[in-house]
């Protein structure tokens, strides 16, 4: 009987994952199963773009595994039982049960409302595809409307600061305002937040600094400081959250959900489940937990293929690199801060900024869209046969 490897979730981190195993491992021993939502590779570092109006590629994942046997089904995770190894899924047939020998969880994460009255019913998000097209058809509609319309951008986290600069530059008919919980840009250097800021005057982006928001209605949010601001469109991108699925399972989680790893990415509370991602709490070489990104994903994504690859053909785990090396913002289509930081996270003094470091993240991204939608380029073209017995729940756990 082969060895049932199923990877729940398609983004930076299961995508890859999943095509690296097809490429390494046999399929003579073993058969891969990928659940996703969508039936296409969503570039969700590019969803602020596909909001503001721009075309992004999506490429289809049946496409992207396309020649590696691994069986994609397109449907919603519902549950996961690590007990029974059993996954649920709900798709357009009704669903199902999907057994497993090995799960590899990266799920991602959603935006968050932390609670704030009316963020659900009211407010926009670009954590998703569906929901950034939304976003872009409510900024279509306020296209045509006189005097053009009011954005509310509620979150200056990375998110926050590309979804503002981004509409203001793609639809200059519209009013930007971003409210800052903090100071504006507080994570990044005196020089970034010094560029930043004139990011935003030259793009005619309303900052309003030190300000909390209790409450979204349809058209107005209201602040702490009891300040009412009309909105045509409120975009909430203040913080994210993972699926409360893990948590429901049984696995070891944090108190906001994320699957609890040792090193080598591997459930400390069930050994034949593995989580890269957002949906990993996974604890960096600088001893800090890795921040939710796309660089997290891939170094978790990496590891993890290490630690399956290893355990199921009884050979060495090695041990990548789990550092974060720096945030790479853009400012619209021409402008952009490349901020490093140091060995615990904080921000160098030095930054790159200007059309320099708008042309890095660009590079960032194709280079990312291009070595996703290519999962196996590059490996070894030798398929690895499962050692005899071998079992992940008990084999070959010597780490390099």
């Amino acid at each position: 009987m082969k060895h049932r490897i199923v990877v729940l979730g398609a983004g930076y981190a299961g995508a890859f994952v999943a095509g690296t195993l097809a490429r390494r491992l046999s399929p003579a021993d073993t058969e891969i199963t990928v659940v996703n939502a969508e039936p296409d590779f969503v570039q969700r570092l590019r969803l602020h773009q596909l909001a503001a109006g721009q075309e992004i590629e999506a490429p289809l994942l049946a496409e992207v595994f396309a020649g590696t046997a691994i069986r994609l089904r397109r449907a919603h995770v519902t549950a996961v039982c690590p007990e029974r190894q059993i996954v649920a899924v709900a798709d357009a047939d009704g669903g199902g049960d999907l057994g497993y020998d090995t799960l590899l969880y990266a799920l991602g994460s959603h935006g968050a409302g932390h609670g704030v009255p009316g963020v659900a019913e009211h407010a926009f998000d670009v954590a998703a595809r569906p929901s950034a097209l939304r976003l872009r058809e409510r900024l279509d509609s306020l296209r045509n409307r006189d005097g053009g319309g009011s954005v509310l951008v509620v979150g200056d986290g990375l998110t926050g600061i590309e979804t503002a600069t981004e509409i203001a530059e793609s639809r200059p008919g519209l009013s930007v305002t971003l409210i800052a919980r903090a100071e504006l840009g507080a994570r990044l250097s005196a020089g970034a937040r010094g560029h930043l800021r004139q990011a935003c005057d030259r793009l005619g982006i309303t900052v309003l600094e030190h300000t909390g928001v209790e409450a979204v209605e349809a058209t107005r949010v209201l602040c702490a400081d009891g300040a009412v601001l009309a909105s045509d469109a409120t975009v909430w991108t203040a913080g994210f959250a993972v699926s409360p699925i893990a948590a429901a399972s049984g696995l070891e989680v944090t108190e906001n959900g994320r699957i609890v790893v040792d090193r080598t990415m591997r459930s400390v509370s069930h050994p034949n489940v593995y989580a890269a991602g957002d949906s990993a709490y996974a604890i960096g070489d600088n001893g800090q937990p890795l921040p939710m990104s796309c660089a997290s994903a891939g170094y978790t994504g990496i590891q993890a293929t290490a630690a399956i690859v290893g355990r199921l053909t009884g050979r060495k785990i090695a041990n990548t690199r789990l550092e974060y090396l720096g945030n790479h913002i853009s400012l619209g289509r021409r402008d952009g801060i490349l901020q490093m930081v140091d060995h615990e996270g904080q921000a160098r003094p030095k930054y790159i900024g200007g059309r320099k470091a708008a042309r890095i993240k660009a590079g960032i991204l194709r280079t990312s869209l291009w070595a996703n939608s290519h999962p196996t380029f590059g490996l070894p073209r030798r398929k690895h046969r499962l050692a005899a017995g071998s079992d992940v729940a008990c084999a070959g756990d010597a780490v390099a």
